[in-house]
């Protein structure tokens, strides 16, 4: 009866935001606009199809897990990812985008402002989201065509968590953990990185092209929190039951990744296509060096490792993509993937039972393509090898910061949940599998 309940509030969110949305007044953000002879139909056709790529990452992100975990938990797995597609877009839409992209609410740093979350009126219900461009945001493009292109980003983020807590998270828990997160931890996260008035990207100088530290690192690290609170599964091991899932789902990741990264130039330009280079460089030599490092230490060459060393790679060049050389991209694959693959087999890290390596793959590239743009990213506000010594510095520091942000937040996110709704299913629920108990499906 209880778990009705729950139902039922759920539904009468949903009702009472559809309603809302119908009578919200108009406010006046003091946004500045431009007007439609700024629009660029090249950086528009571009960015259209670049939404498109990055919302086909989060189904191929279903089959990637969906084919890693037992028999009994494929389908449950797939859609936690999935949902979030439904989830996260009304969130956004409500307010989310607003918490992200508002005007800035923070405070005064040598006379400068800097916002740590944006003000949650100013584009409520996307009020004043439409076709005229944002002068500060994307001054080529329909401002309504920028805010879909982030909130693929912001989809995908909670659903890349999922990975770590598989075969014994409660559905509906998980849906009241995604809210959450994607508004107390997401959207200021890409506030102050993003905005331009953010304080890690304004006042800090970090240098995140596509999303190494607010999509990576934050949702490796509530990985590693939730892995923490929920505790390990009856039985760890299991057997992957469809390796092509996996190869489907990586190939759906690396083409949906172009739209990710290319798209972030949110141009049809140069840096565009020098991001769309420089990504898939990076995940060959991710994937090649996976797969020869797991040869080296004794293990098979698998269809299994490829993938991951290829999804590896993606993560890592995310935060540089646009900032760096095509050599220096096979650099960042390298390094990414020994320093992942080590992770994925560190026998500590295995003990928390993180069940698909979120935490060593996401997590952990994300850190390290944020140290590595730090050191070889090219242009405004100097990297390490172009004398940008203090910016180093700063970057370091944001990620110390962004580490404990999204650990901690995620973390007592997590406890908040856990006690409104518990967060495991049953031990009954979990021998069954997640697919009969929750959902009433069978793979």
């Amino acid at each position: 009866m209880k778990l009705e309940k729950r139902w039922i509030s759920a539904f009468v969110i949903i009702t009472v935001v559809a309603i809302l949305g119908l009578f919200w007044p108009h406010q006046n953000s003091g946004a500045e606009f431009l007007t439609t002879k700024n629009i660029n139909f090249a950086d528009v056709a571009w960015l259209l199809t670049a939404s498109c790529l990055v919302l086909l990452m989060t189904p191929g992100l279903s089959f990637f897990y969906g084919g890693m975990v037992g028999k009994k938990n494929v389908i449950s797995t797939m859609l936690k990812s999935f949902i979030c597609l439904g989830v996260v877009s009304l969130l956004w839409v409500t307010i989310g985008f607003s918490l992200s992209f508002g005007a800035p609410i923070g405070f005064t740093i040598d006379h400068v402002y800097y916002g740590v979350i944006g003000n949650p009126f100013d584009f409520t219900f996307f009020d004043q989201v439409e076709v005229m461009p944002n002068k500060n945001l994307a001054p080529t493009i329909p401002f309504i065509l920028f805010a879909l292109f982030q909130m693929k980003f912001a989809v995908i983020t909670p659903a890349i968590i999922t990975g770590a807590l598989a075969e014994r998270i409660r559905f509906i828990s998980f849906l009241l953990f995604i809210c959450l997160f994607t508004l107390i931890i997401y959207a200021p996260l890409c506030h102050m990185i993003w905005h331009p008035h953010g304080l890690l990207g304004g006042y800090f100088g970090v240098k995140d092209f596509a999303g190494g530290t607010v999509v990576h690192m934050s949702a490796g690290f509530a990985a590693l929190a939730g892995v923490l609170v929920l505790g390990k599964r009856k039985k760890s091991e299991h057997i992957p039951t469809n390796i092509p899932f996996v190869l489907l789902g990586t190939g759906l990741l690396w083409f949906g990744w172009f739209g990710f990264n290319a798209g972030s130039a949110l141009a049809a330009n140069a840096t565009a296509a020098m991001a769309f280079a420089t990504t898939t460089i990076a995940s060959a030599a991710a994937m090649m060096t996976w797969v020869f490092l797991d040869r080296l230490n004794g293990r098979k060459v698998s269809a299994l490792g490829a993938c991951i060393g290829a999804v590896v790679g993606l993560v890592v060049i995310t935060p540089a993509a646009g900032y760096i050389s095509i050599p220096q991209s096979i650099f960042f694959g390298f390094i990414g993937a020994i320093v992942s693959n080590f992770m994925v087999n560190w026998k500590k890290l295995k003990q928390i039972d993180d069940t698909l390596d979120v935490f060593a793959c996401h997590g952990i590239g994300g850190i390290m393509g944020m140290i590595l743009t730090a050191i070889f990213a090219e242009g405004e506000n100097a990297s390490l090898l172009h004398g940008g010594i203090a910016v180093f510095r700063h970057h370091m520091l944001a990620l110390l910061l962004v580490s404990v942000f999204t650990f901690g937040g995620a973390y007592l996110l997590f406890k908040v949940t856990n006690f409104m709704i518990p967060l495991r299913v049953t031990e009954e629920s979990e021998e069954i599998g997640l697919d009969q108990s929750q959902h009433g499906e069978k793979f």
